[in-house]
């Protein structure tokens, strides 16, 4: 699960590091890429509310199978360096995204004592960091020697390669998860989501965080690029820390949830949040790189630590044989922050300044970090705050 989730996050992330590039061949504005993002977190929310079902009768492993290979076929539809091939690209990129977390809590949480959720879905959700880790690394790396349009077709091909791979896994992994009663309709997973005290706080805090972290991680190259005069190359690097650096404090942050309340967890990793984001705001072009780098690596070490924690107590609190279903409305809450909020991000950006984008997720961010901060006080005495 955790290499799938890397992959298909290699590929989410490609076109926001080419941005730069890929803009100037097709003489676009590269603040595009919030277009190009909301896109694809649109068809990757439709589909994660509808994915339960197939994940239940056709198994986990092989619907993780096919958004791999929509991924590849999006890529390739990159290469063929038209606007309107962008956009069915990121159509198919949204489409690979949207089934990977519900089929991925189908597995674990079949597999994993309750007690252990935090700690394990985090493992699983540093795929994401990981592989925005890679993208930060390898593209920058295959522009250079191929150009946009040939990075695009590598990447597609290391998504094929990942279908062999995981082929390998798949009978073992499904027969498992096959065998599983059949999931639950999606509108009454829906419901039970927003009606659930801690269930409806959880959603709509993961639909801000998620804005936070889509902002930082599709705009990060751009933003250093064009505000800070920093290269591409050193941007894509900054970038590829970052994720590293979230890459452990998921997994801190999973540890933590599995001895605490998660609710606590997760409030203040909101407060971390931002600080962070305020600070992001404040660089200017004459900021020292080495004070960049720290503001750049410390904001991306929170902003990516919260999903796998989230998505842990999603999967705790859903009701047994639920958990693909009750995952999904989750998945479809977050990715909606991911549609919304790079487009206003940006309009704040061209329209006001940057500075003041940064600023409007802090704003929105303290809010839900006290707003978990209250219910998780609310409901210390019962017992599923205290999992």
């Amino acid at each position: 699960m955790l290499a799938i989730q890397a992959m298909i996050s290699l590929c989410v992330l490609a076109l926001g590091v080419m941005m730069p590039a890929v803009a100037k061949d097709l003489a676009i504005d590269p603040k595009l890429v919030g277009i190009f993002t909301a896109i694809i977190y649109a068809v990757a929310a439709v589909l994660a509310l509808f994915a339960a079902g197939p994940i239940v009768r056709l198994g986990a492993v092989r619907i993780c199978q096919m958004a791999l290979l929509m991924a590849a076929i999006g890529l390739a539809f990159n290469a063929l360096a038209l606007v309107a091939a962008t956009v069915i690209a990121v159509m198919f990129i949204g489409a690979a995204q949207g089934p990977i977390n519900p089929a991925s809590a189908h597995v674990l949480a079949q597999r994993v004592p309750r007690q252990w959720f935090g700690i394990v879905f985090s493992i699983k959700q540093t795929g994401v960091p990981i592989g925005f880790a890679l993208a930060g690394v390898v593209f920058p790396f295959l522009l250079t020697h191929f150009g946009w349009r040939g990075a695009s077709l590598v990447a597609a091909a290391m998504a094929l390669a990942a279908i062999l791979f995981v082929e390998l896994l798949r009978s073992r992994i499904d027969v498992a998860v096959a065998s599983s009663a059949p999931s639950i309709g999606i509108w009454r997973s829906i419901r039970f989501v927003l009606g659930h005290a801690q269930l409806r706080v959880l959603g709509w805090s993961a639909f801000v965080y998620v804005i936070a972290q889509h902002t930082f991680t599709f705009y990060l190259v751009t933003y250093l690029y064009e505000h800070c005069d920093l290269s591409i190359a050193r941007a894509g690097l900054l970038l590829s820390i970052s994720q590293l650096a979230g890459t452990g404090m998921r997994l801190v942050s999973g540890a933590i949830g599995d001895r605490i309340p998660r609710m606590v967890v997760l409030g203040w990793t909101g407060i971390a949040m931002t600080l962070g984001c305020v600070a992001i705001g404040l660089l200017e072009a004459d900021t020292p790189f080495w004070l960049i780098a720290l503001v750049v690596v410390g904001y991306g070490s929170v902003v990516i630590s919260w999903n796998g924690t989230s998505q842990a107590q999603f999967a705790h609190l859903s009701p047994p044989g639920e958990t693909a279903a009750v995952a999904a409305v989750q998945t479809a809450l977050a990715f909606s922050g991911a549609v919304f909020g790079p487009p206003l991000f940006a309009l704040i950006a061209s329209v006001v300044s940057y500075r003041a984008a940064f600023w409007g997720v802090a704003a929105c961010v303290l809010v839900s970090a006290a707003w978990q901060l209250a219910a998780a006080r609310r409901g210390r005495a019962t017992p599923v705050a205290r999992q």
